[in-house]
């Protein structure tokens, strides 16, 4: 878990960075509203073309080889970001990052079934979702960091993004010698704690759904269901978490220094809430109720930071809630695909879903920028995510899900 977490920290410090980068880049090349908001969120229509078959290789190859691929490409690929002179530029290397990066989540959270029994998934994906967040907080001082530096005459937005996949590149080769695909090859596991986890997980198959053909799969009621929360609920989280700088830029007097660090705090915020509403999912069992109220207040919130007008420290914290809900809703979201089918079919619709919830981190923050560009502030476009949380709860009280039976057996 520790090494995931650091995997899914830096795969997220791309999408946390473009965001800080924004501040100088789209000054620097000429870049609206718009363009900015269409090119960081292009990256998810690469993602999408390849999420499924992406996914569907940690299944049947190997995690380790797979992840270590994603994070060599991506690494490289991120860099030269920071290399970029116009638009074109930049849409065509977002786009191929996101190919690059294309079933790096959703693979990772099969990854965490073929480790974790189902009474413990929703704690296990909020400690390694608790990344996203972590990863804005260390995203924060070093972008403000690296923003004031002007070295060898290239400006500080550049070093930002050209330093980034750096980190990637070495854990990519790291994780080829490190992760251990299931815990049957697990020599690091004494035998008796081996025998004990893999008859755990051997048990859930009873309380699986049936096993039904792939087609069917992502045909399946519920996973189209899920397909849609994940779009509605990723549409304002994407959309924030790229205009969360420039929001606060437009509303204070503040320095870019001061806004990396004020646009921290939704994130500083989120981890421990996080933490406990996966625990609270795990110890009950449920998963509906806890996904869809952190996202209904998420829509609340966004609709006060609409009537907050100018109020600098109050749009903060109602935008800090709105975070809180985005991120709080994932310990109890991830789980439910391998509730209701067979693993290699829960494995394919983890990838459809997490592609069409993606194509909400096109739409959000394509939409913010377009909406802020028509309308000369803010305020319509967080009324749209608001919409989209708002959609996206109401939708998870749909879903069917089945609680994990209580486990039978513990560790000796």
């Amino acid at each position: 878990m520790p090494f995931l977490f650091l995997l899914y920290i830096v795969a997220y410090l791309d999408r946390v960075n473009v965001g800080f980068a924004g501040l100088q880049m789209t000054r620097e090349l000429g870049f609206s509203n718009t363009v900015f908001g269409f090119g960081g969120g292009v990256f998810f229509i690469g993602y999408f073309l390849l999420e499924v078959p992406g996914t569907m290789m940690v299944e049947v190859w190997s995690a380790r080889k797979w992840i270590s691929r994603i994070m060599i490409t991506w690494g490289f690929l991120a860099s030269a970001t920071g290399l970029i002179h116009n638009a074109t530029e930049f849409y065509w290397i977002r786009f191929f990052l996101g190919l690059a990066e294309a079933g790096f989540f959703p693979g990772l959270v099969v990854y965490l079934s073929h480790w974790y029994r189902p009474e413990d998934r929703g704690r296990a994906i909020a400690l390694f979702m608790a990344a996203i967040p972590a990863s804005q907080l260390m995203g924060a001082p070093v972008s403000a960091l690296l923003l004031q530096v002007h070295w060898l005459g290239l400006g500080g937005w550049r070093w930002l993004l050209l330093l980034e996949g750096i980190p990637a590149v070495i854990l990519g080769i790291a994780t080829l010698y490190y992760l251990t695909d299931k815990p049957a090859d697990a020599a690091w596991l004494p035998s008796d704690e081996k025998q004990w986890l893999v008859a755990e997980l051997d048990r859930e198959k009873e309380i699986r759904g049936p096993h039904i053909p792939l087609w069917k799969a992502l045909c399946h009621r519920d996973v189209l269901i899920l397909a849609a929360i994940s779009f509605f609920g990723l549409t304002p989280n994407y959309g924030l978490g790229l205009w969360l700088p420039k929001m606060v830029q437009r509303l204070s007097t503040f320095g870019v220094s001061e806004v990396s660090m004020v646009a921290a705090i939704p994130y500083l915020l989120s981890i421990p809430v996080m933490l406990l509403v996966g625990r609270s999912s795990d110890r009950t069992g449920e998963r509906r109720w806890h996904t869809a109220i952190p996202r209904l207040v998420s829509g609340f919130a966004l609709t006060a930071a609409y009537f907050a007008g100018g109020n600098v420290w109050l749009n903060v914290a109602m935008l800090s809630l709105a975070t809180i809900g985005f991120y709080s809703a994932h310990p109890g979201f991830w789980p439910l695909p391998n509730t209701l089918l067979s693993r290699t079919a829960a494995a394919a619709s983890i990838g459809l879903i997490n592609s069409f919830g993606n194509l909400g981190g096109f739409v959000g923050p394509y939409l913010i920028g377009f909406l802020s560009n028509q309308s000369g502030g803010f305020g319509p476009a967080l009324l749209a995510m608001a919409l989209s949380a708002y959609a996206s709860g109401l939708l998870a009280i749909a879903v069917r899900h089945r609680r994990p039976r209580p486990a039978p057996a513990k560790l000796p």
